[in-house]
């Protein structure tokens, strides 16, 4: 087997002193999902509805655009609400060793202790750490409040959600802007394949089979666009 990364001390010395990287993967398969499923409900509702393509047409790209950018808009305020609240969290824990050190010292002792440390090592390492604010004020957001290591970054994480939006939720209306026919059917076959592929790639990162988390985000699809489908349906001859 592969190993995920290398183990020499150089591959080592160079993975760690990178640091982490932010990971985007929630934000697309929440915005590829969103998409698909969002854009696809209006198509089956207004094909279920007995309309024209024209309207599904409008309707999509307007979907596509408007709901796109208030998720974005969405991910973006609440990261950024994220990112305060660790800056705050970091000037309190900062005023805290400044006003409060001797009480700062003992959760950092009782936190170097929970992983394990004690005796001489303890000591040496309480003091060591307590050296540097930049690297203790970090060993507490991690362990005291739970955060990540590294701040999030609010608008990568809106355009990643964006661009996994546009992607997915244009799959539905591609057979009905070509003139493909049968476009609807069509339209149902891209847009389940979709999801499909989107629950497929997710597994890359989770340890359920591919073809579980697949069918898993396929059927989220199929259950939305049945709805939507049923729904439009009970217009059609209104």
């Amino acid at each position: 087997m592969t190993p995920e990364h290398g183990h020499s001390p150089q591959e080592v010395a160079a993975r760690l002193s990178a640091g982490s990287n932010n990971n985007y993967l929630k934000d697309m398969i929440y915005g590829g999902i969103d998409g698909g499923v969002t854009t696809f409900a209006i198509v089956a509702g207004v094909a279920g509805a007995g309309l024209s393509h024209g309207i599904i047409v409008t309707l999509g790209i307007a979907n596509i655009l408007a709901d796109g950018f208030s998720m974005a808009a969405s991910n973006y305020a609440g990261t950024k609400a994220e990112a305060d609240d660790r800056k705050r969290i970091i000037r309190i824990e900062e005023r805290h060793i400044e006003q409060h050190r001797e009480g700062e010292l003992e959760e950092l002792r009782q936190i170097l202790a929970q992983r394990g440390l004690s005796g001489q090592v303890l000591d040496e390492a309480t003091r060591e750490i307590s050296e540097n604010k930049e690297k203790w004020v970090a060993l507490m957001l991690t362990d005291e409040y739970g955060l990540t290591r590294d701040a999030p970054h609010p608008i990568r994480a809106a355009l990643a959600t964006f661009a996994a939006f546009l992607l997915a939720g244009s799959i539905p209306l591609i057979p009905f802007v070509t003139g493909m026919e049968p476009a609807f059917e069509i339209s149902v076959f891209a847009t389940l394949l979709t999801f499909f592929l989107i629950g497929t790639g997710k597994s890359r990162w989770s340890l359920s089979a591919w073809w579980w988390s697949g069918a898993e985000t396929l059927l989220i699809g199929a259950l939305a666009a049945l709805i939507a489908y049923f729904v439009g349906g009970l217009f059609a001859h209104g």
